[in-house]
């Protein structure tokens, strides 16, 4: 955290999409007893938001963070040994000998950095939403109302996977507060409202509306954030994004901009996916996700067609856990999860939000496509914090030699293994299937990124450890009228995917 620095809002560069996940909460009602909550929103002749922004303002807080690090002071240069003759050597000896004494004695400096942010009082017990990346590793967090009110804050948890923070803070008096509204309800579309921070200038308001939904900026496996136009720069970090009832219904977090200021293009944590991990937070302290245990991928059309499920749906099983739930409930590399827990997967990424939102030990059903059929199983669910400390490196049994033959098909050569393949590709012992010695760079193998020393595991889900049972295994899939074959291909360290392979 640099010196003096306001993050708050990532910036995130067109060109590479960077940007950074964000979290909100859970709460209950903000306005002062007897007022009346609006519902209406801001259409129907409505041409002022000073209403609803009088009555939120007061929960929403600037958040000032400070850290303090201990910074050494600098070493001088080691100089070579000077000898009796050198011109001026004992000088020099002397000089330095001092200089360096005096370091020795000299206790180490302190550097302090500085950030600003947002944040909301979500209970009037003094219970603080913001993001993560806001306080960062502060050693202290001071909390600033709109009325002038600043109070000590301390951290009651982090979760950096959603870049939410909850603090606490003390004061004899109920404070404001606000609530979470249901964000799955909002539509593109839909106007909203932001009160943060930004620049340092503190409580300042912009409008917008929905402009998308369920946004994939690539910062981690629960991506799924609502885009407005309401203007989010530097320091809006944590604040909330409100509904025309004001109801928090989004944490602003990150911002797609060339420049580092807003054009147009912010980006908010949905409130259903916070409001779980703020609950967590606040109860134990640390987050409690769901854990199933496997490797997934998505599914696409042509890897659709070779499993037979008509549309791409789904996320594919590419790997499972030897130590996770989902091995004991039956679960294997090729299956489909196609609804969990009665919710549909649409697509791989789908599955990681509804797991982690599913509470640890329950009994869940999940409905699969294995070889084209349907099919329950029911796993308990374990928790993704133990499953991250589970090593999951095993020692395997040394492959039997292979038998040195080859062959060829799809723009692949590949041959069965010998020690010599094994070694120059680097391949780990214990392995299966058949080496890729040669990727026709015309290919479609090549589009996929098929390479050189790679293993082909199964072809169309049966496991092949010769290059005869690759071809013979074609053939079988070309006589059923596939027109992709969809090989499991694994690198050297036994890593695996699913590629799916045009037959035509």
């Amino acid at each position: 955290m640099a010196s003096n620095t306001l993050p708050a809002a990532r910036s995130v560069r067109i060109a590479l999409a960077a940007g950074v996940a964000g979290l909100a909460l859970l709460a209950s009602p903000l306005s002062a007893p007897g007022q009346a909550q609006a519902n209406t929103p801001l259409l129907q002749g409505q041409t002022s938001l000073a209403d609803l922004v009088d009555r939120v303002m007061p929960a929403v807080v600037n958040i000032a963070a400070v850290t303090t690090s201990d910074q050494k002071g600098r070493n001088l240069p080691q100089l070579p040994q000077l000898g009796p003759d050198t011109p001026f050597g004992d000088l020099f000896e002397e000089f330095f000998n001092r200089r360096n004494q005096q370091g020795e004695r000299q206790a180490p400096q302190q550097r302090r950095s500085q950030s600003a942010g947002s944040g909301f009082v979500v209970d009037p017990s003094g219970i603080v939403v913001t993001n993560n990346h806001v306080i960062g590793d502060a050693n202290e967090i001071t909390v600033v109302f709109s009325d002038g009110l600043r109070l000590k804050a301390e951290v009651i948890g982090k979760d950096s996977k959603v870049d939410l923070a909850v603090l606490r803070v003390k004061h004899d008096k109920p404070l404001p507060f606000v609530k979470f509204g249901d964000s799955d309800r909002m539509r593109i579309g839909d106007p909203v409202m932001a009160i943060g921070n930004p620049f340092g200038l503190g409580g300042s308001v912009s409008s917008g509306i929905v402009s998308a939904r369920n946004r994939d900026i690539s910062q981690g496996p629960y991506d799924t954030y609502i885009q407005t136009d309401a203007a989010i720069n530097k320091g809006n970090s944590g604040g909330p994004l409100f509904n025309m009832a004001g109801e928090v219904i989004g944490i602003n977090t990150a911002i797609l901009s060339p420049t580092g200021g807003s054009v147009g293009i912010g980006f908010a944590v949905p409130s259903t996916l916070a409001t779980n991990i703020v609950d967590q937070l606040k109860e134990f302290g640390e987050t409690r996700r769901g854990w199933l245990g496997v490797r997934i991928q998505n599914v696409d059309d042509a890897t659709a067609e070779a499993l037979g499920l008509g549309t791409a749906r789904g996320a594919l099983v590419a790997g499972v856990d030897d130590k996770g739930p989902a091995k004991p409930a039956g679960i294997e590399t090729g299956d489909v999860i196609v609804k969990f827990d009665g919710k549909d997967v649409k697509d791989s990424r789908d599955l990681p939000r509804i797991v982690a939102a599913t509470p640890v030990g329950k009994d869940v059903p999940i409905a699969l496509i294995r070889k084209g059929k349907e099919e329950i199983k029911t796993v308990k669910l374990g928790r993704l914090e133990d499953g991250e400390k589970v090593e999951t490196a095993s020692a395997s049994k040394p492959a039997e030699p292979a038998k040195p033959a080859a062959a060829s098909a799809l723009g692949l050569e590949f041959s069965g293994q010998t020690e010599e393949l094994r070694k120059r590709h680097t391949i780990k012992d214990g392995l299966k299937g058949v080496v890729i010695t040669k990727v026709d760079a015309n290919s479609n193998a090549a589009d996929k990124r098929i390479l050189a020393g790679e293993l082909i595991v199964e072809v169309g889900q049966e496991p092949v450890e010769t290059p005869q049972d690759v071809t013979r295994r074609l053939d079988t899939l070309k006589k059923e009228g596939k027109k992709s074959a969809l090989l499991l291909v694994s690198n050297g360290q036994g890593e695996v995917r699913f590629v799916a392979l045009s037959m035509n």
